[in-house]
């Protein structure tokens, strides 16, 4: 393994385990209400969206030194992860 990809590996661990802490949301309020009832894919897709949201912003805070191009490229995932969400939720853009 070269010194630069060791370099995303704790990063990424603590995306991963962030990811898995917000799936349990969902996942317990399935459990006390009837009113989140999600299916196998719902927690599939939604893991994929928030790790790779957060693995994208890991990937800006190495590369991106300048602190305004850093700011905008987390404020433009955040905003595409809200869009893809909210679109797959209720379908908001048909």
């Amino acid at each position: 393994m070269s010194k630069h990809a060791h370099s995303f590996g704790k990063p990424l661990l603590s995306v991963a385990l962030i990811t898995a802490m917000l799936l349990l949301i969902p996942l317990v309020a399935m459990q006390v209400t009837t009113g989140v009832s999600w299916t196998v894919w719902d927690f599939v897709v939604a893991a994929a969206l928030l790790f790779g949201a957060g693995s994208s912003m890991v990937i800006v805070f190495k590369r991106v030194s300048s602190r305004f191009y850093r700011r905008l490229f987390i404020a433009l995932i955040a905003l595409a992860l809200a869009a893809v969400w909210v679109e797959l939720a209720v379908g908001i853009f048909h």
